[in-house]
């Protein structure tokens, strides 16, 4: 009896040891990655002295603008990507590019388990006295927060969090008399009286003491222009001083359709604030719908004086197709400001915003970079040691342990998570810029039948396409598309290709305005459509809901936990 016991119980034992070990996962090598973007609006030779808008096209929402000397400096929201806050540089208002972020690191903010469209929102980017500093908010992290810089290239500083100040969109304003201002939208003081019934709110901030002065709190505007209309959404706040008056503007109607910019003024902070009879200063929601190449949701806009002293406003609006409809995301735009009667104007009633006009008067060299606007064809090889600045990864996965640059590869260990999950998906996208578009990657087939890798549009967690490649025994390779519209996602269409381990395919994603394609073609042999004409609005903010636009790029995934 005894020996009949122990000897199953040993082999339980051991294969319980065995079922224990983990098994060795190898990673999923990329050779390389191509996004080429092809607009009608931006085809055709600009004239001498013209620019282009947008200035920063696809995924550049909430521009913040700050000018040191000769050069100009711009924040945008980034949401629950990382790194976070976008720096993009220029010499000239016209010719933006990438120059950083300011969140690197998981000490600044910590965003695992966000959802997309969390994360950090508008941000103010200002220049003081040798330093740089950015205000913003962490939405599901942490709230808002203050860090600085004397590079806007970095480091910037762990963050001195704000918690007296509530809402978002926090503004900082220094005064010629050394104080210093914060600006942010919150709820009114007692009960909102209506939906999206908010209140631009302003503080008091020392900064020796790094905190903001607990009874200095008050509210400047409530509700927006005029109450008694009901005006929704007064946020973005950003305040300015010229000529003795203290200017504030303010985006006021949503980010849709209705998005406008409006200001007011005051000769004092303490004493009310006045709104501009010609509110707003800035929207397209008076414009007709049906144009053809619309530009709508004007607003929240940043103003800059140039050297030259001009001034010079940078704002987020939309390119839609079929009226409502984008993918790219909120773009960053650039027009001129003129004053009249001690008011600041950016665009006339019932104007369009213009995609071509007469540059700004500053003679500079363009400041290096990959290209943010007009057709252009962007590569990565993967030569460098250090991640490109154009990729993104998801909420806050700063250490990066899936993933390695070597032997002129991404190398991308797969992970139990697809790109519905919350966690950190072993993911890197760029920014889709441009309506029509063709981006792909070339991959080495992984020999472990659980691992897939692929490419990937992406808009949110139920919204988004996979093209992947995945073993499937002795038949091969299956090539798969697979489809979140709304929900969990759904494998579509596959197909059995003839291809051994290690070697390289190339995956392709085709993108025109309402359709998306997908394509594949094995090493030697000539590409093949999976499937064509697939429904490219469910990449759109309009169906997707949220604020972010879609991102390209590789991804692996274990399939099995």
């Amino acid at each position: 009896m005894r020996l009949r016991w122990l000897f199953p119980t040993a082999l339980l034992l051991a294969a319980a040891q065995v079922v224990a070990v983990p098994r060795a996962v190898e990673p999923v090598a990329f050779d390389w990655f191509e996004y080429r973007g092809m607009d009608p609006l931006f085809e055709g030779v600009l004239a001498k002295g013209e620019y282009q808008n947008p200035v920063a096209a696809g995924f550049f929402p909430d521009p913040s603008i700050a000018r040191r000397g000769d050069d100009y400096y711009m924040a945008h929201s980034s949401f629950a990507y990382v790194p976070g806050l976008p720096i993009l540089h220029s010499r000239d208002l016209v010719n933006w590019r990438l120059l950083g972020h300011a969140l690197t690191r998981r000490s600044q903010v910590d965003m695992r388990g966000l959802q997309v469209s969390q994360g950090i929102f508008a941000p103010t980017l200002r220049y003081h006295q040798g330093r740089f500093y950015l205000i913003g908010t962490a939405v599901g992290a942490g709230g808002n927060f203050l860090i600085t810089a004397k590079d806007p290239q970095g480091p910037w500083s762990d963050p001195v969090w704000l918690p007296e100040i509530g809402g978002i969109d926090p503004d900082i304003f220094f005064d010629d008399d050394g104080r210093v201002f914060i600006a942010h939208n919150d709820v009114p003081e007692g009960e909102p009286l209506y939906d999206g019934h908010r209140a631009i709110w302003l503080w008091e901030y020392d900064p020796e003491a790094e905190r903001v002065l607990p009874d200095s709190g008050r509210v400047i505007v409530n509700g927006g222009v005029d109450l008694s209309e009901e005006p929704v959404w007064i946020e973005g706040p950003h305040l300015y001083k010229v000529n003795g008056w203290y200017y504030l503007l303010c985006a006021e109607g949503g980010t849709g359709y209705n998005h406008s910019e409006v200001v007011f003024r005051t000769r004092k902070l303490d004493e009310p604030f006045e709104p501009y009879s010609g509110n707003p200063i800035l929207t397209q929601r008076d414009l007709e719908r049906g144009r053809a190449d619309p530009i709508v949701a004007a607003g929240h806009a940043d103003l800059v004086q140039t050297p030259e002293g001009d001034w010079w406003s940078v704002f987020l609006a939309t390119r839609p197709y079929d009226e409502v409809f984008y993918n790219t995301g909120r773009e960053t735009f650039l027009l001129p400001v003129s004053w009249k009667d001690g008011w600041p104007r950016i665009l006339a009633a019932g104007q369009a915003i213009p995609q071509r006009l007469d540059a700004p008067a500053i003679d500079a060299a363009p400041a290096e970079g990959a290209p943010l606007t007009g057709n252009f064809t962007w590569r990565d090889d993967f030569e460098t040691r250090e991640l490109n600045p154009q990729w993104n990864l998801l909420r806050g996965d700063f250490e990066r342990d899936w993933l390695q640059l070597r032997g002129k590869q991404l190398q991308l260990l797969p992970k139990p998570r697809s790109m519905a999950s919350q966690e950190q998906p072993v993911y890197l996208g760029r920014r889709q810029q441009h309506q029509r578009f063709q981006t792909s990657a070339q991959l080495r087939l992984p020999a472990d039948e659980d691992v897939s890798a692929g490419i990937v549009a992406f808009q949110n967690e139920n919204h988004h396409y996979y093209l992947g490649v995945k073993a499937a025994g002795k038949d091969g390779y299956e090539i798969f598309l697979e489809r979140a519209a709304g929900g969990e996602p759904q494998r579509l269409h596959s197909v059995s290709v003839d291809a051994k381990a290690g070697e390289a395919i190339a995956l392709e994603i085709r993108g025109d305005r309402s359709e998306i394609s997908f394509y594949y073609q094995p090493s030697g042999r000539p590409a093949k459509k999976l499937v064509a004409g697939m429904d490219g609005k469910l990449l759109s903010t309009e169906v997707a809901g949220g604020f972010v636009g879609t991102t390209l790029g590789p991804h692996a995934r274990s399939e099995s936990p």
